[in-house]
This record gives C-alpha cells, sequence and structure tokens, in this order.
C-alpha cells in the first residue's frame, strides 16, 4: 500500500508539473507598449491631409507638409522623442487613413477626422483639438443658397466622410431628395463643380476656404449643416500612446498652443 501510495503521489505531481509548462508554453508574451516601439524605431508615423489648406497641405514650392495637423504633430514627436523633426509624414484621405492606420503603416492619425460614436468603436480618439462644420461651395451663379435648393441636384463628397449620411438626414426632413457622388479627393470634387458633374461641394468649411480661393467664380454658403469635432486617432488597444497623445493635447489648450497655432494658420480668433 505505501508502494502504491509513492506512485500515486509521483503521477499527480508530473501531472500538475506538465499542466503548469503546457499552460506557460501557451501564454502569449506581454506586449510591447507602442510609445516603446517608436522609441526604438526613432520616429513617429503620423497620417496627415495633402490637400487642406491650415490643416495638412503639401506645399507645392517647398515640398514640406504644413498646416494646424502637421504642427500638432511635430509638437507630439517634440514630446515624445526630444525633436520635433522626428516625424514621418504619409498622405491620407478620408478613405484610406482608417486602412493605414489599422494595418500599422502609421501610429496615429491627424487629418480633419470627426470624432463619431460609430468610430469610436473602431480607433481611440484624443480630445478635441478643433470644431468645425459642413457647408456648401458653389458656383456663384448656380442660384443654390441652401440645402433646402438641392432636391434632384448633386452633392460632391468625400469617400470616407460622413458628409453624405448628415445631409442625406437633413434632406429627408426637408423632404427633398439630393443626389450624392463620392470622390477620392477633394481636387476631385472642385474639378466635377467646374464641370458641372456636381452642383455642390460639401465639406467641413474651413477646407473649402483653400477651393474657394482656387475658383474666383465660386463662393461658400453660409449655412452650417452639422458640428464636427476632430480629434487625433489612434489603434485600438495602443492605450499608452491614447494617453500620452491625450495629455500633448491637454497641455496644448491649457497653455493656449493651441490657440495660438489657430490664430496662425487662420482657423481661429
Amino acid at each position: 500500500m505505501k508502494k502504491r501510495s509513492w506512485f500515486a503521489v509521483l503521477s499527480l505531481a508530473l501531472v500538475v508539473a506538465l499542466v503548469f509548462t503546457v499552460a506557460a508554453g501557451c501564454s502569449k508574451p506581454s506586449k510591447q507598449p507602442t510609445i516603446d516601439k517608436i522609441k526604438k524605431r526613432g520616429v513617429l508615423k503620423v497620417g496627415v491631409k495633402a490637400d487642406v489648406l491650415g490643416f495638412g497641405f503639401m506645399n507645392p514650392a517647398t515640398k514640406q507638409y504644413e498646416g494646424l495637423e502637421v504642427d500638432i504633430a511635430k509638437r507630439i514627436a517634440k514630446d515624445l522623442l526630444g525633436d520635433s523633426k522626428k516625424v514621418e509624414f504619409t498622405a491620407v484621405t478620408g478613405k484610406t487613413r482608417m486602412g493605414v492606420l489599422d494595418n500599422g503603416e502609421i501610429d496615429m492619425v491627424i487629418a480633419t477626422f470627426t470624432i463619431t460614436e460609430d468610430r469610436k468603436k473602431l480607433v481611440d480618439f484624443s480630445p478635441v483639438y478643433h470644431v468645425d462644420g459642413i457647408q456648401f461651395l458653389v458656383k456663384k451663379d448656380s442660384g443654390i443658397t441652401g440645402l433646402k435648393d438641392t432636391d434632384k441636384k448633386t452633392i460632391g463628397v468625400a469617400k470616407g466622410s460622413d458628409t453624405q449620411d448628415r445631409l442625406a438626414e437633413q434632406a429627408a426632413k426637408l423632404n427633398i431628395k439630393p443626389q450624392f457622388a463620392s470622390f477620392e479627393t477633394y481636387p476631385e470634387i472642385l474639378a466635377a463643380l467646374q464641370s458641372g458633374r456636381v452642383q455642390v461641394f460639401a465639406t467641413d468649411g474651413s477646407v473649402l476656404k483653400y477651393y474657394e480661393s482656387q475658383d474666383k467664380n465660386t463662393v461658400i454658403l453660409p449655412d452650417k449643416y452639422s458640428s464636427e469635432e476632430y480629434g487625433v486617432a489612434t489603434k485600438k488597444g495602443n492605450d499608452d500612446l491614447r494617453d500620452f497623445v491625450a495629455k500633448v493635447i491637454n497641455n496644448m489648450v491649457s497653455s493656449g498652443d493651441l490657440a495660438a497655432l489657430k490664430r496662425t494658420w487662420g482657423l481661429g480668433k
């Protein structure tokens, strides 16, 4: 009986040891914090617009990105890496920005990205750094004075934006049925407006300012059809980076630095 008991104890010990060994082998290694990866790489990768004057714009004369969102990216790079120049920009559009963030090509998106409840399910957002609203750019002789005049007319919008949904909802309340055409870039929408393929170019008002300046025969209508709160987007799960960016934005707000940058780019008083 003693011998059998000894073997039973030994067998139980071996089983327990095997269970712990298998469990240890199956456990995933701890995830390296995103900030540590960025510091090791030595550069912050940011998606910005290339065609939105005042926010993210590739200056054809200098071949450099410039604007409020570019400066915010530089500030984050300075606080994170000690040098505002340690940032690499990638041009994104409303259609592409989610994809390149999700696949890890970039660390964050700062590209006139409106915070919505649906988008919060897909990405994390920083505190708001700018508030805008959807407006219309039309030809001066179009006869269009607002949304009420767009029944059976075509409104040009950017792919990946929520502009169409917001306008369609309001149009339904007015019992009108405008048509919508989606384009990859803002210059394409302007070209469509100029050629008559669309009668309205619809997006955030501050974005439209640049395109109004490109064509003296166009005008931005005063009415706004939404309140668009912009935030810096980071990938879900990168909590350390999300929290770091939130701290930077909050510091820029409290110090007055953000307001100063807005004045520099003609986006605030």
